[in-house]
């Protein structure tokens, strides 16, 4: 269901993962893998779907994408404590949530100013990939919203290259993870968490073409920030 509603609008859900991972008591350390590598299949079908719809703004995307995968490596690399990291991600979880809440959704215009935006954002997308790589999300959800602010694509096509930006980040932060925990001694089993790869599968899929081909999804992303501005409330006040 998280991977349904949270790609009809091109995000992938690692937020709303990482909360019901937490509040299901499971290790910090396994969090971010496992909302990774369901952000990465989601993701991964979301931007398949709108290069087949012609929506994702390549010459836009690149230079973002060259500053964020490092960083989101780097990011998932770093040894954290739980009490960081639990920090990081109430903090995360209800800036998302608030920004989901009051993401706006007409930007349809105004082309002057979207090729004025370059540098800020190449910094803002290496931020957010290290943000993304520490605490397991894919960082769409905190730039989809900027992006709109700036009016710098048409709606449709900031959703494409959010899931775009998620994917890649989702690779490199998964990645450093992974190495991390190797380095580490900690083992992951992802034979444990593969139903939750297919229900994501599904889910990603389903939620992808209602975004593309029927509605934007304003009411379900209300709905849902409802859920993460909630746990990371929870989260915040019992660390």
């Amino acid at each position: 269901m998280t991977a349904l509603l949270y790609a009809t609008v091109g995000f992938g859900g690692g937020s709303t993962y990482n909360a019901l991972l937490v509040l299901a008591d499971v290790d910090f350390r396994l969090i971010p893998i496992i909302a990774l590598s369901c952000n990465i299949f989601v993701a991964l079908g979301s931007c398949f779907r709108y290069q087949l719809n012609g929506l994702v703004p390549w010459r836009f995307s690149i230079p973002l994408i060259v500053a964020s995968v490092p960083a989101s490596f780097i990011g998932g690399s770093i040894q954290i404590s739980e009490m960081i990291f639990m920090t990081l991600l109430g903090i995360g979880l209800i800036s998302s949530g608030v920004l989901m809440w009051i993401r706006p959704n007409k930007h349809e215009k105004n082309e002057r100013k979207r090729k004025h935006q370059i540098y800020l954002n190449i910094t803002i997308s290496l931020l957010l990939g290290l943000l993304a790589g520490i605490i397991g999300i894919g960082g769409g959800i905190f730039f989809a919203p900027i992006l709109h602010l700036q009016s710098a694509l048409p709606s449709k096509k900031i959703s494409a290259f959010s899931s775009v930006f998620i994917l890649v980040n989702s690779i490199a932060g998964l990645l450093g993870q992974l190495y991390k925990n190797i380095n580490a001694g900690i083992g992951f089993d992802f034979n444990e968490y593969s139903f939750l790869i297919i229900a994501v599968i599904l889910g990603g899929q389903i939620g992808n073409y209602f975004g593309v081909k029927i509605f934007s999804g304003s009411i379900v992303r209300r709905l849902t920030s409802v859920l993460v501005i909630y746990v990371g409330t929870r989260l915040i006040i019992t660390i």
